[in-house]
């Protein structure tokens, strides 16, 4: 899903935006942070990058093979048209 470090990362930047006065208190903020992140964004129908990846893939050959299949039947259709003409 999403990766840790970045996860880990944005905790530290959300916790290093407390006032210094409140930092005392916000100690456990970082971790309070990173796991109510955690807890968020599982609820969202995420997709890895590299599934995301091949399906962009997939979709490019799957678009090519309908072109193809398109101008195939064009050709099919002006031949057919010629033999009854």
């Amino acid at each position: 899903m999403l990766d840790p470090k970045k996860l880990e990362e944005l905790a530290k930047q959300i916790s290093n935006a407390v006032p210094p006065g409140m930092r005392n208190a916000a100690e456990g903020a970082e971790t309070r942070v990173k796991q109510v992140l955690q807890s968020q964004l599982s609820k969202l129908d995420l997709v890895s990058r590299e599934e995301f990846d091949i399906q962009s893939q997939v979709l490019i050959r799957t678009r090519e093979k309908l072109d193809a299949m398109e101008a195939r039947l064009a050709m099919l259709e002006a031949q057919q048209q010629a033999d009854n003409s």
